[in-house]
Formats: structure tokens, sequence, C-alpha cells
């Protein structure tokens, strides 16, 4: 057991997503404690410090340098944009520190690959948040339990509307656009899902003319065995998100999939297709929670040695050799093979 230890978290600078979501809901992991965070601002660190109640025992850092040399720090969380990812990554691995890294965790395929220079000790993670959601694992137990028949089809939608120039999102030399940001969880979801891997992508894809970034796409994926996952992920329409999983006797909509408020329950809908309006659906209710707190809660432990994850730096990068067959799909006007 844990006897009480927790692993001191130092946070790597002060993005939004951090604020907002991943360490507040680290800050309910009971073997978990933020104990830094750095920015190149120092009183970028300080007021975020501040602001989230920390300032009695979290220290400010004015450089990711100073973060990574704390010996009182056993973990970092790397939210920076996507290109710092890997090089922040590695840099904080061969510092003795383990990694909760944002997705995507690179670029493309072939920088995720440099994460193999992290020492083989410690544990670097690509935070996607919704594989730790109970949603996610019943959807899954649902699919095994056969009540679906044969899952054949999954599908979704991921979308916002933002056309701010400033927004990282919208940075295409950065990493910014649609596939990289929010199209990766339908991506991931249906690897998770299917508990299989994808064999072709083909894709259509629409660019912000300013931007350059990929601002809509409709994307296929061919898991082989007759199971095909199709989404659509917009950053230019209306705020909208779905996944459903679709069998021969039955399927599954996760209501609110991606983005599940870590305080009032969610649902889940199961439908054998009685009536057409699924007014006969099922539904079942997931107790409030949240999903960042159920991640960090999830890396801690496998920090302390309790419970090894089951992802890790092979997972990401098979996931970003999806994202590059999406976009090679793009390029070529034809299916890509992953």
């Amino acid at each position: 057991m844990t006897d009480g230890r927790k692993v001191r978290w130092g946070i790597l600078s002060t993005a939004d997503i951090g604020l907002r979501k991943v360490i507040p809901g680290m800050l309910k992991s009971p073997h978990s404690e933020v104990v830094a965070i750095a920015s190149r601002d120092l009183g970028r660190a300080e007021t975020a410090i501040a602001h989230l109640g920390l300032r009695s025992h979290a220290r400010a850092y004015g450089s990711y340098e100073e973060l990574f040399a704390d010996p009182d720090v056993d973990a970092i969380y790397n939210p920076l944009p996507n290109h710092l990812h890997v090089p922040m990554t590695v840099a904080a691995a061969k510092a003795g520190k383990h990694v909760l890294c944002e997705k995507p965790i690179a670029m493309s395929a072939a920088e995720a690959e440099l994460l193999r220079q992290c020492p083989p000790d410690r544990i670097v993670l690509e935070a996607f948040m919704v594989r730790f959601h109970p949603q996610w694992h019943r959807a899954r137990e649902i699919a095994r339990s056969g009540e679906l028949g044969e899952l054949r089809a999954i599908r979704a939608v991921f979308s916002y509307y933002n056309v701010d120039p400033e927004n990282v999102r919208n940075m295409a030399d950065i990493g910014g656009g649609g596939i990289m940001d929010i199209g990766c969880y339908p991506v991931v979801g249906a690897r998770f899902l299917f508990e299989a891997e994808p064999l072709r992508v083909v894709s259509l894809v629409d660019r912000d003319p300013d931007f350059q970034t990929d601002r809509l796409a409709s994307v296929i994926a061919d898991f082989g065995d007759g199971r095909q996952l199709s989404f659509v992920c917009s950053t230019q329409a209306v705020p909208r998100q779905s996944i459903e999983l679709m069998g021969t006797k039955g399927r599954v909509e996760i209501v609110i999939p991606f983005n599940a408020p870590p305080d009032t329950p969610t649902a889940i809908l199961v439908d054998h297709g009685a009536t057409l309006d699924t007014s006969l659906s099922r539904r079942e209710i997931i107790r409030p929670v949240d999903q960042y707190t159920e991640e960090a809660e999830a890396f801690a432990l496998a920090v302390l040695g309790e419970k090894p994850l089951p992802y890790g730096i092979d997972d990401a990068i098979q996931q970003m050799r999806i994202l590059d067959a999406i976009f090679e799909s793009e390029r070529t006007g034809a299916w890509a093979k992953v």
C-alpha cells in the first residue's frame, strides 16, 4: 500500500488547460500534490500559485530548467504548445522526472520516436483523460458483453468555434488545427473501444486560408474485419461532441464523451432499435467523476509502484502514426496505410 505517500507534481507553464482543468483535478487526487509551477515569466507562475490557493506550500520558478532541477519534484505535467511536448518531456525525463504530457504528444510519429531517449524507468504518458473516465469503461464493458452484437462502427463528432489568431490552436507551425487538437480524441476513443488498431485511413480536409490550419476534417479509419471509425472534427463550427458505438444488435451513445463535467452525473444510452425516436433506450447514469482526477490518480499510483499504466511511449507513438496517416491521406487524396 502507499501508506500516505504522494507524488509531488511540478507544472510546466501556466497554460489554460492546466489552470482550469488538470491542476484542480490533481488537487483532488489522494496520492498527488502540486509543489511547484514554472513559467518563463516568474510573475505568471506566482500569480497561478496564488490563484490556485497553493501559496503556502508550492514554489514558483521563472524557468523550466529550475523546475527540472528541483529534487523535491517527482513528476512533471507538460501542457506546453505541441511543438514543445517532445523536447521538454525528454528533458524532464532525463532530469529524473516522470512525465504526463498533453496530447498530441508530438508533431509527428518520427518526433514521437525521440521519446525513446527517456530513461526506461521513467513513466511517460500521453494525457488522454477520457481513458480514465468510468463512462468509457462502461461503454467498452457493454461492447465486450455481446449486448450490441458484433461492434461494426464508431461514429463521432467534436467541434468548437475559434477564429482567434493569437490562439495556439490556430497556429499551424506549432501544431495547431482541429485534427491535432480534437480529432485525436475520436481516434484514441476508437482504439480504446474496438481494442484494435486501424489499418488505413482516408480524410477530406478543409484548411483556413489565413491560418493554414485544418478547420474541418472528415475521416474514415478501417480497423479491419468490417469495423470502421468515422468522425468529423472542426475548429470553426458550432460546439458539438458525440460518440456512438453501433453493433449488429444494439448501439451505445456516450452523451458527453470528451468534456464530461467533473461535478455532475453523466449518462450513456443503450438502444436496441425498438423505436427510431430512441424513446425506449436504456439510460445509464454514471456518478460524478473528474476525469482529470482519475488520470492523475492512476499516474500517481503507477509512480508509487502500486498499479502499472496500460499506456506508455509505444501507445503514444502509435497514436501519432495514425494522425500522420490522416495528413498523408489529405496530401494524396487516397487511402493511407497506418
